[in-house]
């Protein structure tokens, strides 16, 4: 069986880990898959927005310990093999998850320990379940978040919070990690799908070129000075205003109707 599955629901992909007897435990096969699959729906041009989560009761619980304590797996005997490729910038999942250019919405539907939380916080978006838990547990394993967790923590809460959150290593449930703005929205458990849907229609239906240009700024203006970043800015916008869909978006403003945007 897979270790990823992929649903297409209209023009938004759902990209799901599929190890649920072992609460979506990373394993290399696991790692290779989703991050061919991260590519394939970055390379798509029918996908708008990409959802990533978990099948069963957990989003990813990380490290498989079970395999490490038995010296298989990553962090085990297999850390030269599958491990150690994937810890490369062109294996690495959260790597990818930063260069793509197509919205990913994280739905954190149980826990993220680990693996599993770098991968949350490599998404653009997060909902919650309020059944789950953010388990940034690093410090007590002995181990750092190695995949994203030390460059998104500080960016997304401060350096105090990031350091009290990682150094500690407290389990944080939905409302906490909604109240530190770890998550965008903490969710229901039986409405968490509903509400992802919700969202990933919404972004699929609006233009999609602005979407991309939306996301390649965001990253560009997290390196760049404000006046280098704003000539960046001005091209793309001179380049959308020549788009179909800047042209569909004015027409249908004025017709009063919702907008039927191509991606051209």
């Amino acid at each position: 069986m897979s270790e990823v599955l992929i649903e297409d629901r209209g023009n938004v992909r759902w990209i799901i880990l599929n190890r649920p007897q072992a609460m979506n435990a990373i394993t290399g096969t696991m790692l290779s898959q989703l991050n061919d699959e991260l590519k394939a729906a970055d390379d798509d041009a029918d996908v708008r927005v990409a959802v990533l989560t978990g099948a069963g009761r957990a989003f990813c619980s990380g490290l498989d310990l079970k395999q490490a304590a038995a010296g298989e797996g990553i962090g085990g005997a297999g850390l030269a093999t599958a491990g150690a490729r994937h810890y490369s910038t062109r294996e690495i999942c959260t790597v990818t998850l930063q260069r793509m250019d197509t919205p990913v919405i994280a739905v954190i539907n149980g826990p993220a320990a680990g693996y599993g939380l770098d991968l949350a916080l490599g998404c653009d978006m997060r909902l919650m379940s309020d059944r789950a838990v953010l388990m940034p547990g690093f410090a007590k394993m002995g181990v750092i978040p190695e995949s994203g967790g030390t460059w998104y923590l500080p960016r997304l809460l401060g350096w105090a919070k990031a350091c009290e959150i990682s150094m500690l290593g407290d389990p944080l449930d939905a409302a906490a990690a909604e109240g530190y703005g770890l998550v965008n929205r903490a969710v229901a458990a039986d409405e968490l799908e509903a509400v992802a849907a919700e969202w990933t229609e919404k972004i699929a239906g609006n233009a999609p070129l602005a979407i991309t240009e939306m996301k390649r700024l965001f990253r560009h203006g997290l390196t760049q000075d404000f006046e280098s970043h704003s000539h960046h800015v001005l091209m793309s916008i001179l380049n959308l205003f020549k788009s179909e869909d800047f042209r569909e978006g004015v027409q249908s403003f004025v017709e009063k109707r919702p907008p039927q945007f191509k991606g051209r």
